[in-house]
């Protein structure tokens, strides 16, 4: 399956044939029905949309459907060229425009490209929305705007000097402790726009920063979701230059890993854990990650008399029950900062700062610091079943098998036991239950999935 339509977007591989994968066709109906979506809700039709795209080598020809399509619909465009996903986010209420599209599959391989949009306040569109411009796609409900009443077109260069300037003027943001740590630091943006955007940002932190893939070209030079198997030549240029740390993104800047100057991860899980010890030790609160991400951000909550709580997993959900529990800090186990005294969405600029004022603050090394945090492993499978078998009820009965332990059916069944946890999802696109477990080793981890795969094929 290449073409997913989604209710947070539309993503797929370009080329191929229309419906099937990611066409020109499919671009300009999706971006039709999202603006005039929009429009509808909005009771008028001159609206304006901010859009920004990826280093992807697709981004260019897709920004220019997008764009024409808005345009077409009598909506005007501000253009932020190449960007990045909190950029964009954070540009849309600056700008008090009535949404966003941003142009970028995230972590997904080069082949990849995808819409993903945005509300008046810069925010993912929550499901019910989505359903509604899905809807709307299917049936083609558009209607085009008179040649008088085309959108106007106009660019912005100055997203990254707002969106740094913003954070710079947080309150829990110490740049002058940072300055006087004067960080030599290695910087992997797998050639998209983290190599533009991150600089900047650390040189105003007063940061010697190393380049590595930064140009942005949109070719990346390693699988670019920002996992350990990955980071090889950051990990060992970070050793090589004496670093007192490597800070690695994805291509569009919402996900955050950190490298510790022994050249090893700091653990994706961990960057939220940090960010939300330094805030929470200040001020007393909420953290929120998903139900899947490691219980260390709950330990670290209550380490500062604190309260944690998880949602379903996704940033929409994570979002919605931060804004429920006015929480200080959320955001997902995959190196996803939601810092909401900024903006309500996954930012790696903002993670940066707050974790560089934390390790400034606090006088230790990266190694130091993580060795401080709950040791917590994770293991993740899988259980292929049948299409006959009945996914749901499998799970009623594994919510049965466990009811004297804590269990969770807000996403799937997650079940507390007092040393680990599992949970079990049922993909969304493919017979299978997925199987997160995480415990205080890998062995562990990885024997709990195993005890519970065993468990699960009892049950069938």
């Amino acid at each position: 399956m290449s073409l997913i339509k989604s209710i947070s977007g539309i993503r797929g591989t370009i080329g191929g044939k229309v419906d099937d994968n990611l066409t020109p066709v499919d671009v300009v109906k999706f971006t039709a029905a999202f603006g005039s979506w929009l429009q509808k809700n909005k009771n008028r039709k001159d609206l304006t949309m901010v859009i920004g795209r990826d280093a992807r080598i697709s981004g260019a020809m897709v920004n220019s459907l997008v764009t024409a399509t808005l345009q077409g619909l009598g909506i005007n465009v501000v253009d932020l060229g190449l960007s990045t996903t909190p950029t964009v986010e954070v540009m849309v209420p600056e700008l008090n425009a009535d949404g966003g599209i941003i142009l970028t599959a995230s972590h997904n391989p080069k082949q990849w490209n995808a819409l993903k949009l945005l509300n008046e306040k810069g925010e993912f569109i929550n499901g019910e929305n989505g359903a509604e411009v899905l809807k709307m796609a299917e049936n083609e409900d558009f209607e085009f705007a008179e040649v008088d009443d085309l959108g106007k077109y106009e660019t912005r260069d100055d997203a990254f000097d707002i969106h740094i300037r913003n954070i710079l003027e947080l309150p829990m943001v110490d740049a002058e402790a940072v300055k006087a740590k004067k960080f030599k630091v290695v910087l992997d943006a797998v050639n998209s726009t983290g190599g533009i955007s991150l600089p900047p940002l650390l040189e105003k932190l007063g940061c010697e920063v190393i380049k590595l893939y930064c140009e942005p070209n949109g070719h990346f030079p390693h699988n670019p979701e920002p996992l350990k198997e990955h980071l090889t030549d950051i990990c060992e240029l970070v050793k090589k230059e004496n670093a007192d740390l490597g800070i690695v993104v994805d291509p569009d800047v919402d996900r955050l890993a950190l490298i510790d100057e022994k050249g090893e991860m700091f653990g994706e899980e961990y960057t939220l854990v940090a960010v939300a010890d330094y805030l929470l030790k200040n001020k007393n609160g909420v953290a929120i990650s998903n139900l899947s991400s490691s219980r260390a951000l709950r330990d670290v909550a209550q380490k500062h008399n604190s309260e944690y709580f998880a949602s379903a997993v996704g940033e929409v959900n994570v979002v919605t029950l931060m804004k429920e529990k006015n929480a200080v800090i959320g955001g997902e186990g995959n190196g996803g900062i939601i810092y909401p005294d900024l903006h309500y969405g996954r930012d790696s600029l903002v993670g940066i700062a707050l974790f560089l004022t934390h390790l400034a603050k606090e006088n230790k090394t990266v190694s130091e610091m993580r060795a401080s945090y709950p040791a917590y492993f994770m293991g993740k499978k899988k259980i292929e079943l049948t299409p006959e078998i009945d996914v749901d009820s499998l799970l009623t009965k594994m919510e049965k098998e466990y009811q004297n332990e804590e269990v969770s059916t807000v996403d799937g069944v997650k079940i507390d036991f007092a040393e680990n946890w599992v949970h079990l999802r049922k993909s969304n696109t493919e017979p299978i239950i997925r199987i997160y477990t995480e415990a205080k080793s890998q062995e562990e981890a990885d024997k709990l999935g195993d005890d519970i795969i065993a468990k699960i094929k009892s049950l069938i």
